[in-house]
């Protein structure tokens, strides 16, 4: 039978407080990534059912064996740590009310339980509001009541012949509140050596099923931080600096590839069998490699920010590698040869579904280093049965496609030509024009006035094979402009400049009427161009050519227009100052059957904005109906306007929290 015990709601409060040894009984909160996402609307539900003494759940506690156990800024000495899994919120805001303040740990807005007053002739609770409060003395401070008790409040009515009648009322119901402290919270157990990260984070969602769920990065996160507390804001800081540079990461990948650097093994349990200090040095030697992997990346391939790094999943990999080598490649036939993997990787997506298993299927083909880059590109090849590009694979659309990066990935590598100053584009090339922006060959409002108005639709308008990359000052430059006319011109200033981009010289190809060939032959042309890139890198052959040595440095980038990106980044930004949790960029949306991505958002909340309690919900600027289909298809609420997307968000999520105080 699961362990269960019971306690007072003041001696959990005093354990989270006073520094408590986690252990023989007591109780402490993990780190988990999700800070406090309640807001005041729930607080008041959530005390109004204390005060009547209505059932508020039972928690749920992880007893997991430890090593120096420490939780959120507590030292533990057990060998036990009890990590609250269920009943976060309900605990933390029982703290907040009590104490006055937020805990040590507490990550989001404290305003969700401070000023909470109690109504004595009404019973019922409401946030401090100046204008309704302030002449009516019924309404008493709940943390007053919590920290002093009911005699200090009681002495004001009975030295006020207005309430002295209604004293014996008001005491009772003083009492009541204060008794809150004393109501015994039920504690459900999950303990056992055969109680493993995957089987707590099943038996946690199968609890919670209609909350935020948790996952195993979660959960083994609590647990390193249980006996490093640090652990999460040495994480946030690697974070942070290469987000500084355009790569913004989820601290559960990072964790992943620590795991993965430490021990060979994906299953973040292995962690288990390290302690404080040896994690602590993987995290650094994984944040090296990680450097390493970046840069091997961006300045060998351009893919220079996240929005078109393709395969993040594939650097646990990366990461093990470079510490069985030593943390460097040895030459660049060896460099060439692991990127070379890595594009497939991705291409084919590799890790988009059953990460763990696959991950270390690949772990134990390197595991002896020598030969282990051959043996995991014939993995890749007896997955695929063919490593080559074909022109077919560029019938893809949108910016959602894996073959999206590719396409960057070659406009960085073959050292594509401005069309306005002929110099090879580059996203660091200075000036407020020379920004690199996304450019439709055929123009998308050409395309959709053609046919006698009906025109081409969005699939076939945004199709890969239509995209190349310019500066904005090209970019402006052509504008919407027919192609027949544009391409010819730049074609007698330079075939060059349009060799560079994979655009067919036939003429004839240029009229809006011959567009589905000329998508046809560009196809073609990327997919060739692709086969000869790829192979060099295969054979780790010196760059030929137009160079495919790219020398770009990681900086911030967009792969879209730049207001989009301004746009995006403003937006999450503005969340973020409300106290609300950092969206997600190009989330992707991954079907659970094929492993195959069917839709990208531009910036999304996966899990709400009060996750767990608001749906889904996302940010999607200049998309394709499609991609909107996707969004609905995965339960996510979206929004194609700013101004709408921020109602939303002072409507719905804000309003609760924004009373005036």
């Amino acid at each position: 039978m699961p362990s269960t015990r019971s306690m007072q709601i003041r001696d959990i409060i005093s354990q989270i407080g006073q520094g408590t040894i986690i252990g023989q009984g007591t109780i402490g909160l993990p780190e988990f990534q999700r800070g406090y996402v309640w807001n005041r609307d729930q607080v008041r539900q959530f005390m109004q059912s204390l005060y009547h003494r209505y059932p508020v759940g039972s928690l749920l506690e992880w007893v997991t064996p430890t090593r120096n156990a420490r939780t959120r800024g507590e030292q533990a000495r057990g060998r036990t740590a009890h990590l609250l899994l269920d009943g976060q919120q309900r605990i933390t805001t029982l703290y907040g009310l009590q104490k006055g303040k937020p805990p040590q740990f507490f990550d989001g807005d404290e305003k969700a339980f401070t000023h909470l007053r109690f109504h004595l002739d009404r019973e019922e609770f409401s946030f401090y509001q100046p204008l309704a409060m302030k002449n009516d003395p019924l309404w008493v401070d709940v943390t007053e009541i919590l920290q002093k008790g009911a005699g200090g409040v009681l002495m004001r009515f009975l030295s006020d012949p207005a309430h002295q009648k209604q004293a014996e009322t008001f005491l009772e119901r003083l009492n009541r509140l204060v008794g809150i402290l004393d109501i015994e919270l039920h504690i459900d157990q999950v303990t056992g050596d055969d109680k493993t990260i995957d089987v707590v984070v099943d038996i946690f969602n199968r609890v919670n099923s209609s909350g935020r769920k948790l996952s195993q990065g979660d959960l083994a996160l609590a647990k390193v931080c249980a006996h490093w507390p640090e652990a999460r804001s040495a994480m946030k800081s690697h974070l942070e600096r290469w987000a500084q540079a355009g790569f913004h990461f989820r601290i559960e990948l990072l964790l992943r590839c620590v795991t993965t650097t430490l021990t060979g093994d994906a299953l973040f349990s292995a962690l288990d069998h390290h302690d404080t200090d040896r994690i602590r040095a993987g995290l650094s030697q994984t944040a090296t490699h990680m450097d390493t992997a970046l840069n091997l990346i961006t300045s060998r391939l351009g893919l220079d920010h996240d929005r078109v790094l393709g395969g993040r999943y594939a650097l646990p990999i990366l990461t093990r590698y470079l510490e069985l080598s030593g943390g460097t490649v040895r030459n660049s036939n060896e460099r060439d040869r692991l990127l070379y993997w890595y594009i497939h990787s991705f291409l084919w997506g590799r890790y988009a579904n059953a990460t763990e298993s696959t991950l270390n299927q690949d772990l134990r083909l390197i595991e002896d280093l020598e030969g282990g880059l051959e043996r995991m590109i014939a993995q890749l090849r007896q997955v695929r049965g063919d490593l080559r590009v074909h022109a077919d694979d560029f019938k893809d659309w949108s910016k959602g496609s894996r073959f999206y990066p590719l396409l960057y990935l070659l406009t960085r590598t073959w050292h594509s030509l401005d069309w306005e100053t002929g110099i090879e584009i580059k996203e660091h090339l200075l000036g407020p024009q020379a920004n690199m922006e996304l450019h439709h060959i055929f123009p998308k409002s050409l395309l959709y006035a053609y046919r006698d108005g009906r025109g081409y639709q969005r699939p076939e308008v945004n199709a890969l094979a239509n995209f190349t990359f310019l500066t904005r000052h090209a970019n402006l430059q052509v504008s919407n402009r027919n192609p027949a006319e544009y391409l010819a011109a730049y074609c007698e200033k330079d075939p060059a400049l349009l060799e560079s981009h994979w655009i067919p010289l036939d003429p004839q190809l240029w009229r809006i009427e011959n567009y589905p060939d000329f998508l046809a032959a560009r196809r073609a042309l990327l997919a060739a161009a692709t086969n000869r890139f790829l192979e060099t890198l295969r054979k780790g052959e010196a760059a030929a050519a137009r160079g495919m040595a790219g020398a770009a440095a990681a900086v911030p980038g967009g792969i879209a227009q730049g207001y989009e990106k301004d746009l995006l980044g403003e937006q999450n930004r503005w969340i973020m100052e409300k106290g609300l949790p950092e969206g997600e960029l190009s989330w992707e949306l991954i079907d659970a059957n094929d492993g195959q991505v069917y839709g990208v958002l531009d910036l999304a909340w996966p899990h709400g904005l009060q996750e767990g309690l608001s749906a889904p919900v996302a940010l999607l600027i200049d998309e394709p109906e499609a991609t909107e289909a996707a969004a609905n298809r995965a339960g996510f609420r979206y929004f194609t306007d700013v101004a709408d997307f921020r109602a939303y968000v002072e409507r719905e999520i804000l309003a609760a929290g924004n009373e005036p105080e």
